[in-house]
């Protein structure tokens, strides 16, 4: 082709209309770029395509996670893996060195007020996205917008890096070499005892099964010990007075050393001693520990009459009773005697006679003979003996004579 010749109509009006578009295209963009133009950090600002869908009435939920990762922002935000915001901004704390999430969530989900975040990668090599789950215990309430999850609900899954690394300690350096001799030792002791082993994991599994049991009293003794553990700590010199003035007492027990092991090795050959003479007389002690059962089953039948007895007893022998009669210096008493039959308790009381006349040496002695006959028979027989009887006194005018019942003279 000539370079001299000049160009078609043709091309001519293909440019022009080129020309054209290119311009309006220009004009559209240009009309559309509002007076104050929208901040442009980089292209993690860009959307990603297929994201969730924010609706039009989103919230905002801020997550403070200890280790981002390579969480960047438009990252997608899910629940139970289905996306339901995306990560907006990624900012450092300055006081504890944490990560702050910003999340921008559809208003139309509502999430519990507890809810906590987790930081997970959706396969070997792919992206990392932020996981929201729901508590064990739902407390009421609903995330709103500008409400934050704490460190102590966020968490992160462990990075394949990770367990690379570990894989590689334990490969490289590691146990490996030491397996051989591990599954050698272990084949020498449990050859063999397969039985003992199996019942030892039984008891194991019974002890674990107890100690989960009894959670709540495991809890309970450390809170105990927690709480004794604080006392302490605040009476710690109270602590050091005692640390130190115990420190004379085990001086003294160190200078009593050959003491103290003279009295235990008496202690013990006093032991082999008792020891068999509780063997010697073993069906003895049997014996009379049986026999003192019917005694000690009296005396709990007793019961609540032994303490009553016993009141009694310190009285003695002036009781209660005695007190109740005592009124001053004298003491009411009545008694109940019972003779035997034919027993004369009281004898029969005898009137009393005028004295005999002593007679005078003037007067002459009547009837010798009678009184000669009266000292005979005096001398033969024994005189009876009779009551001394009280003097008669006469009644006054004014007081009446009566008998008495038993027929001798009123006194």
């Amino acid at each position: 082709m000539n370079r001299d010749t000049p160009p078609s109509r043709k091309a001519l009006g293909a440019g022009a209309v080129g020309a054209v578009a290119l311009g309006l295209g220009l004009a559209v963009v240009l009309g559309a770029v509002p007076a104050n133009p929208v901040r442009f950090d980089g292209i993690e600002d860009l959307p990603l395509p297929g994201g969730a869908d924010l609706g039009s009435h989103p919230y905002t939920v801020t997550a403070e996670i200890d280790d981002v990762l390579s969480l960047v922002p438009q990252s997608a935000v899910k629940v139970n893996d289905v996306a339901v915001g995306r990560v907006t901004a990624i900012e450092l704390e300055t006081d504890n060195w944490s990560a702050r999430v910003t999340l921008k969530i559809n208003g139309d989900v509502r999430l519990p007020a507890d809810a906590g975040a987790r930081l997970e990668q959706s396969s070997l090599l792919g992206e990392k996205y932020i996981q929201l789950v729901a508590p064990r215990k739902d407390s009421g309430g609903r995330l709103a917008d500008g409400s934050v999850i704490p460190l102590a609900r966020t968490n992160r899954n462990t990075e394949v890096e990770e367990v690379f690394g570990a894989l590689s300690l334990l490969l490289n350096g590691g146990g490996v070499n030491q397996l051989k001799t591990i599954t050698r030792e272990l084949d020498a002791a449990l050859g063999g005892r397969e039985p003992e082993v199996r019942s030892m994991l039984d008891r194991v599994n019974t002890l674990v099964t107890n100690l989960d049991a009894h959670r709540g009293d495991i809890t309970r003794a450390l809170d105990g010990v927690n709480r004794l553990s604080a006392t302490l700590a605040g009476r710690k010199k109270d602590v050091d007075t005692v640390l130190t003035g115990l420190s004379p007492g085990l001086k003294t027990l160190e200078n009593q050393r050959g003491s103290l092991l003279t009295m235990l090795r008496a202690l013990d050959t006093l032991s082999a001693v008792a020891v068999s003479t509780v063997d010697a007389s073993k069906k003895d002690m049997v014996a009379d520990l049986k026999a003192l059962a019917p005694t000690l089953t009296a005396l709990a039948d007793a019961g609540a009459d032994l303490p009553e007895s016993l009141q009694v007893l310190l009285t003695y022998p002036f009781t209660d009773e005695v007190m109740r009669g005592i009124k001053g210096d004298y003491l009411n008493t009545y008694l109940h005697l019972a003779a035997a039959p034919g027993t004369e308790v009281i004898p029969p009381l005898i009137p009393r006679t005028e004295p005999t006349p002593t007679p005078s040496p003037s007067t002459p002695d009547p009837a010798p003979a009678s009184r000669d006959r009266e000292g005979t028979n005096r001398g033969t027989r024994s005189p009876q003996s009779t009551l001394p009887l009280p003097p008669v006194s006469s009644a006054g005018p004014s007081e009446p004579t009566t008998t008495p019942k038993d027929g001798g003279e009123k006194p």
